[in-house]
């Protein structure tokens, strides 16, 4: 399986981290693979609405305003 490092904010590692002190994941690894795995097929599944495929712009709505609201970088 290929290795992919990436850097989260924060809030978002420290989500992971109570996720799997719950129980909810066997350990971080599990956690990110399956909840990148589950935003991968919501993704696929809500995909770009007819409205903005109609713009002709591409925009996904994310570069604005960065990723849900937050300016954080993601590097993959």
């Amino acid at each position: 399986m290929p290795k992919v490092e990436i850097t989260i904010p924060e809030h978002l590692e420290m989500q992971i981290a109570q996720m799997v002190e719950r129980g909810e994941f066997v350990n971080r690894e599990e956690a990110i693979e399956d909840l990148l795995s589950t935003g991968i097929k919501a993704y696929k599944t809500s995909g770009p609405s007819d409205e903005e495929e109609g713009t002709g712009t591409g925009s996904t709505g994310f570069e604005d305003d960065g990723m849900m609201g937050h300016d954080d970088e993601y590097v993959f």
